[in-house]
């Protein structure tokens, strides 16, 4: 039977509470384009990677911009943002990390956000010593919920899926971590929109929650 090795995190939405920094940014983009889109639609966005998602909306909406241009404008709003804040990590999450850390747990970051966002994140928080790997989604063909990030993730690990549990806050983080053949644990947050997390192992309300008993209570 397989037993709890390692923890991958998604980032934006569990790590950090961005999700309304890049519905603000996009909407500034958009706005500038005068496009309008739902609630709705921007919700099934959410843990899908950024050229995915500009991409979509590129050939939906006939944009003449560049792909390359749209992403690298929204990168670039998100990170001044971001790194101008006051933004604090999710609470309870550098607990938990903590946690995991003295148990010898392995632990991951799999994020569809690029790679400068994510550096930013965790130098900001100071918490990228309790990270082993971080994944950014800009490096995948496909983002979630093709589980590709996830599979890597555990590689990178040196653990198979199944000693693996994911933390995640979107539907599609959730769809792929189970097709990775990964438990997977949805976080509830309000800020992400009302997301499907019903493939989720567990559901919590709150980070909080989450312990290292409560994980292994998975298997």
């Amino acid at each position: 039977m397989d037993e709890l090795k390692g923890i991958i995190f998604d980032m934006d939405g569990v790590i950090v509470d961005s999700e309304p920094i890049h519905y603000r940014v996009n909407q500034i983009i958009l706005k500038d384009m005068n496009i309008e889109i739902s609630e709705e639609e921007y919700n099934s966005f959410i843990g899908v990677s950024n050229p995915d998602m500009w991409s979509i909306i590129k050939d939906r909406y006939d944009l003449k911009e560049s792909l390359e241009d749209l992403v690298n404008k929204q990168n670039k709003i998100t990170l001044e943002y971001l790194r101008d804040s006051n933004i604090n990590p999710i609470n309870g999450i550098v607990k938990l990390l903590e946690e995991l850390k003295n148990k010898g747990l392995k632990v991951a970051l799999a994020s569809s956000s690029s790679e400068k966002l994510i550096e930013l994140v965790l130098n900001k928080f100071y918490i990228q010593q309790y990270f082993i790997e971080t994944i950014s989604g800009e490096n995948f063909a496909k983002s979630k919920p093709d589980p590709q990030i996830f599979f890597h993730a555990a590689k990178k690990l040196k653990l198979k899926s199944e000693e693996c549990v994911v933390i995640e806050d979107s539907k599609h983080g959730i769809e792929a971590a189970t097709r990775a053949n990964m438990k997977a644990i949805g976080y509830k947050n309000i800020n992400s929109g009302n997301q499907d997390l019903s493939k989720a192992d567990l559901i919590v309300e709150s980070i909080r929650e989450i312990n290292v008993e409560l994980i292994k209570n998975l298997f």
